[in-house]
């Protein structure tokens, strides 16, 4: 039995299988989307094998018709037609192998958003048997709770923190040291006989001779001499 033969003998022999089981599908109300899916994969899956088989045999005829182009023009001819034909299943092929591509992908995505929406719906009636048992007045009363709970809190913490004994006003504690302060000074300057009076005249030049300096040490050291002379005495 030649490859062709055995090839679309597979492919019958699969097609009365399959045909077999989309009857089955069809009495249970048409195909899942994984039984689609699956059946896909397999018709490209076999298409491949097809493209492989049609390449082979168009290498084949082009080498046929290499050695005979110059011996035998005829044969030459006829494998370069059959190669054509070849070429144009392979072609054939390969746009339905885009087209089947193009709907498992959209099949996959469909069945995908399915499962997706429905493990969403899912969720959705969990969380409303969840919020089927809460109040919401019962919360708003709990949270209402809760915040005074805290406010009761925050006092009992600040009247611990806070200081014992007695308090007392520091504006007015630093009123009295200054008032304390200003007495003492007054005080001072008693003691003192009170601020030296600033002299009216005018004051000497700063810079007096060398003589007159000279003369004035002599008679203040000559009065101190007779001064304690008299002591003496």
């Amino acid at each position: 039995m030649s490859k062709i033969a055995k090839l679309f003998k597979g492919s019958s022999s699969s097609g009365s299988s399959s045909s077999s089981k989309s009857k089955h599908s069809r009495s249970r109300g048409g195909p899942s989307p994984q039984e689609a899916i699956h059946k896909l994969r397999e018709t490209e899956e076999m298409l491949t094998k097809k493209q492989d088989y049609l390449e082979k045999r168009i290498e084949q005829e082009l080498t046929i018709a290499k050695k005979n182009g110059t011996k035998n023009k005829r044969a030459a001819l006829q494998a370069l037609k059959r190669k054509k034909r070849l070429e144009q299943q392979l072609t054939q092929i390969d746009g339905t192998l885009s087209t089947i591509e193009f709907q498992r992908e959209a099949l996959e995505n469909s069945h995908t958003n399915t499962e997706v929406l429905k493990n969403m719906g899912f969720a959705a009636k969990a969380m409303k048997q969840v919020h089927e048992n809460m109040d919401i007045d019962k919360i708003d009363d709990l949270m209402q709770d809760i915040t005074e709970q805290q406010d009761v809190a925050r006092e009992i913490s600040d009247a611990i923190s806070g200081p014992f004994g007695e308090t007392f006003d520091e504006d007015e504690l630093l009123a009295e040291l200054e008032e304390l302060e200003q007495e003492e000074l007054e005080e001072n300057m008693k003691r003192m006989g009170g601020l030296p009076s600033v002299p009216s005249g005018k004051l000497p030049s700063a810079r007096p001779s060398s003589h007159r300096a000279t003369t004035k040490k002599r008679v203040e050291d000559e009065d101190d001499m007779r001064t304690l002379a008299s002591w003496a005495t």
